[in-house]
């Protein structure tokens, strides 16, 4: 009612605390005076949070209080007897708003309500500040003590879940001999049998409990390395029916691509057979694709590489199989038989090839060779063809294109989309490969690829930018451009790109077994697809490339002359190279005489006898093709070794000295003739050195039969 006023608590209702009320006010009305508000109310602004915080930040600052100086801790007292104080003030004005809320006259219910809601915070909030506060370090030392113990009880609750698991106890000990018998060079022979005879005593009868488990699994394998044959049989008839498992396991794939590199070819012919049916499937998924892949590729045979390929040309050769008959993957084939397949067959083939490719898994050597299937089943200039050279330009990164240069199929297919393709698209094509191009030229199937572009390409001017700065390391400091290159042009491989331009078409000792059967292939294509003569292409690559060749001869001849790859190296780009060879014909010229040791090898005689004649010897012919313009560097050679000429025409090089008599272009040929004349007798006596009366049916050597050459040019 209005008029009534609200009884004030007394000590004792208060249980000795002191409270802070807040008096609600009626509405006043129009016009009349308002109310004074005491100070208790304008001190409420300090919220119950603002004081949780201020009472930890006082915790947090203890631990430095408590180091502090005497003069520190005399601020300290200092400031708590402020704090007393301002609570004493704040005591004093919570006693005068109590005494002013007297006069009061709110009879309204809710309001009282709300006031003594009022109270209860603000007894919560005091007893908040009046708990004893806890040193930083006291606090510290809890949550240390407390991390402790929380992580020995996680230890013993996962040890008590290992233990609940199934053969806990048989995969602890099998681990424990596992640790021994990795360390391979720490323990005897003796104790890794009777390690191993006890790993398989536990494990037999068990292997699948162990295959599908992160770290038993690798106690399979190394029972599976250390395993006679029977017991790998053994392994491998256990796990009959669970293969495909094993190749979606994260894990255990590891131990199916050990079964396969240690098994026989029973073991492979029990593992195989289950991915049939799945091979769709299984070559999309993050795991099994990749040892899919790597069966198909290393320890499949021909018919069973045939069967998993034949399934991605549609759901029925993966349904209806016969895995005993013969059949083949070539699609040429099949749709030659079947031509009213082809539609479903061309649009599954595509639509997995499609599917792999923006996956961005096309390392697999099984989709190049489906895609080089696609690519040869489609007309040359259709939509289809078309599409698919698209598909591979798509690849903004160049990851397939690179990936296909370094397989048997890839190589090939990249090879017929650059003989196909325009020159813009020949341009965009040979981009991908700017920073693999040495990787490719010593690889043997990437090698095909550069050659493709040597033929096809006519801007000669991009294919050498290219092609030369990475594959001549012309960007290289001397000293390293010349170690790279001499490990290039000693190499079987690697040495293919760099002097297939100087070859010509005497090409065929350089190139591999197929590459011959492709690149004919590719000329045939380049007659509707290229406008440049062949001849004329050739002649500005070699002018490109050769000023770091005929360069690189000059620094390193001795090295070159010390193999038979050097030293062919040094005939072809010395015939065919453009430019001033000088510098390299002299630094020829003085290896021969310097390197005593090369004198003897049979491929430097070679070499330099085919220098002499100025020319390729023609086998068909029966006579030298000389160079033009003429290198003449029998001069060179002669001036080098003139003083020990007796030497050569009685030695193992004695043909080099018959070229020098024979060639009509040397202007020092009666000087030579002359001295070989004076010295007859030693050429007699080397001419006869050979015959002996022991062993008549004994051929004459080389420099018997060269000082009998010579005896009859003088």
């Amino acid at each position: 009612m209005s008029g009534t006023k609200r009884k004030v608590e007394t000590a004792d209702d208060r249980t000795g605390k002191r409270t802070k009320t807040k008096t609600n006010a009626a509405p006043t009305a129009a016009g009349s005076k308002k109310k004074y508000l005491p100070p208790a109310f304008q001190k409420k602004g300090i919220t119950r949070g603002a004081r949780k915080m201020n009472r930890d930040k006082k915790l947090r600052k203890q631990g430095e209080k408590q180091k502090s100086s005497k003069k520190g801790h005399r601020k300290n007292d200092e400031k708590h007897e402020e704090d007393d104080e301002e609570e004493d003030m704040d005591d004093m004005n919570s006693d005068i708003s109590s005494d002013e809320s007297d006069v009061s006259m709110d009879d309204d219910k809710n309001n009282i309500e709300d006031a003594e809601e009022g109270e209860e915070v603000e007894d919560d909030e005091e007893d908040e500040e009046e708990e004893p506060e806890k040193s930083n370090g006291a606090v510290d030392a809890d949550k240390k003590s407390s991390s402790r113990e929380s992580h020995a009880k996680q230890k013993v609750l996962a040890q008590e879940r290992r233990a609940a698991k199934p053969n806990a106890d048989i995969i602890a000990r099998s681990k424990k001999l596992w640790e021994r018998l990795r360390r391979k060079s720490h323990v005897p022979l003796d104790e890794r049998k009777k390690l191993v005879a006890e790993l398989f005593e536990i494990i037999t009868g068990r292997v699948n409990d162990f295959v599908f488990k992160h770290d038993s699994v690798r106690v399979i394998q190394t029972a599976l390395k250390y395993a006679s044959l029977e017991q790998r049989k053994m392994i491998a008839r256990e796990l009959q029916g669970h293969y495909r498992e094993l190749a979606e396991s994260r894990y255990a794939k590891f131990l199916l691509g050990k079964m396969l590199v240690h098994g026989d070819t029973d073991i492979r012919d029990m593992i195989v057979p289950e991915f049939y049916g799945h091979v769709k499937r299984l070559i999309r998924h993050p795991e099994a694709s990749w040892i899919l892949d790597d069966i198909y590729r290393t320890v499949a045979t021909k018919q069973q590489k045939a069967i998993m390929l034949r399934e991605w040309y549609g759901p029925e050769f993966a349904i209806f199989r016969d895995n005993d008959a013969e059949v083949t993957s070539e699609l040429s084939k099949i749709l030659t038989d079947n031509p009213e397949k082809r539609p479903p067959i061309m649009h599954n083939l595509y639509e997995l090839v499609n599917q792999l490719v923006q996956k961005k898994t096309t390392g697999f050597t099984m989709l190049h060779d489906a895609m080089l299937q696609y690519f040869l089943n489609t007309k040359p200039g259709s939509s289809e063809a078309n599409e698919f050279i698209e598909l591979v330009k798509g690849d903004e990164e160049g990851d397939l294109a690179k990936n296909m240069a370094f397989t048997k199929s890839g190589a090939r297919l990249m090879s017929l989309c650059l003989a196909y393709s325009t020159a813009k698209d020949r341009k965009l094509l040979l981009r991908f490969y700017r920073d693999t191009i040495k990787l490719m030229a010593g690889d043997v199937n990437g090698h095909l690829v550069i050659l493709t572009a040597y033929e096809v390409i006519d801007d000669t001017k991009l294919s050498s930018k290219s092609i030369f700065p990475e594959l001549l390391s012309q960007d290289a400091e001397e000293s390293a451009r010349h170690e790279e290159l001499l490990l290039q042009i000693n190499d079987i491989t690697a040495r293919i790109a760099v002097l297939y331009p100087f070859v010509g078409d005497t090409v065929k000792w350089l190139l591999p077994a197929g590459d011959e059967e492709i690149l004919a292939e590719i000329f045939e294509i380049r007659k509707e697809t290229s406008k440049k003569e062949p001849a004329i292409r050739r002649q500005e690559l070699i002018k490109a490339a050769s000023p770091s060749l005929l360069e690189f001869i000059g620094a390193r001849a001795e090295s070159l002359m010390e193999t038979s790859f050097g030293c062919q190296f040094l005939s072809e780009v010395l015939f065919t190279a453009d430019g001033d060879k000088s510098a390299a014909l002299n630094a020829v010229a003085i290896a021969a005489k310097s390197k005593t040791e090369a004198q003897d090898s049979p491929f430097v005689g070679r070499m330099l006898k085919s220098l002499v004649q100025g020319g390729r010897y023609n086998s068909v012919e029966k006579k030298v093709e000389k160079v033009d313009p003429p290198l003449n560097f029998h001069a060179l050679l002669y001036d080098n070794i003139k003083d020990d000429i007796l030497a050569w025409a009685t030695g193992p090089q004695t043909f080099v000295i018959v070229a020098l008599a024979e060639s009509n272009d040397f202007s020092q040929k009666n000087e030579l003739l002359k001295v070989l004349k004076k010295n007859k007798k030693v050429l007699e006596k080397a001419a006869a050195g050979s015959k002996d009366s022991s062993d008549k049916t004994k051929k004459a050597g080389p420099s018997s039969s060269g000082a009998k050459l010579l005896l009859g040019k003088i």
